[in-house]
């Protein structure tokens, strides 16, 4: 297998593993097909956008990064994937940041339990993204920030997150975890759960102890977080006199940005990217 470039900013050489990955992370993994003709595809001209390598404890982890191709020292936003891995509507949420002039980086969270790009359906996800543990994953962001640093790419000073289902319920534990970040952008991930050894919070958990304020996005007619959920968060947030706030989208199923899906919604997802673009320029991400 041809090696893995070391050097902070270049592209992946793509070995066999990494060709496995790459016919899956050129569409879209199994799970999500087929895929809705809605799609939205992102030019990548005037961008530097492709696979990199990022030390981290445990093994290098894999990420997709998008940038302008000019210039350095960009204001970096870590993109957090759906259950479904780093495929096509991860990169091109990715490039539609980089085409703001934002260094855009999505770790691939999941590989070191497994590859769920070949998996074929969410019942054969879940079992795996359950064995991913909050810590490994908070180490991983983290060291991908790092790698944003030390690549002269990204302006940490300036870091952002924003995640998507899975990734937003990330999104505000990270924002609990790193005291380094300006600002996050959750969209529609759960609020409240049921604790376990690897996932022992949910972000109702964490609101004292954020340190960087929390633009939720949410779903009024979501199938799986219900709004009694929502409205506790909300509650709970104002309690604490929080800066960090969450706006439903009334009507919206879950999903109303993942423009593959069939529960995508033009509008809301023009008008929940409008408000993550405005929080980011509120808050120092920019």
């Amino acid at each position: 297998m041809a090696p893995f470039s070391s050097l902070p900013g270049s592209d992946l050489r793509l070995g066999r593993r990494q060709l496995l990955l790459g016919s899956a992370a050129a569409g879209f993994a199994l799970a999500v097909r087929p895929v809705a003709a809605s799609t939205v595809t992102t030019s990548t001209q005037g961008l530097t956008a492709g696979w990199v390598e990022v030390p981290a404890a445990g093994g290098a982890v894999k990420a997709y990064r998008a940038r302008p191709a000019k210039g350095s020292g960009f204001p970096v936003v870590l993109v957090v994937q759906e259950i479904f891995g780093i495929h096509t509507y991860i990169q091109d949420v990715c490039k539609r940041l980089a085409q703001l002039g934002y260094l855009a980086i999505a770790p691939s969270l999941f590989d070191r339990q497994g590859d769920v790009t070949v998996l074929p359906d969410i019942p054969s996800i879940l079992p795996l993204v359950a064995t991913v543990p909050d810590a490994q994953v908070m180490a991983d962001l983290d060291a991908t920030a790092a790698w944003a640093a030390a690549s002269g790419e990204g302006d940490v000073a300036r870091l952002g997150i924003t995640g998507f289902c899975w990734g937003g319920r990330i999104t505000w534990l990270y924002a609990a975890h790193n005291p380094k970040l300006k600002a996050g952008v959750a969209w529609y991930g759960r609020l409240v759960g049921t604790a376990n050894d690897l996932q022992p919070l949910y972000p109702i958990d964490v609101i004292p102890r954020l340190k960087a304020p929390v633009l939720g996005l949410y779903a009024g007619e979501d199938d799986g977080i219900p709004m009694a959920s929502v409205e506790r968060m909300q509650a709970a947030l104002k309690a604490a006199g929080s800066p960090s706030r969450i706006e439903v989208f009334p009507g919206m199923p879950h999903g109303f940005h993942a423009d593959y899906r069939p529960t995508y919604r033009a509008a809301a997802a023009a008008a929940g990217w409008t408000q993550m673009r405005a929080w980011f320029r509120a808050n120092g991400v920019v």
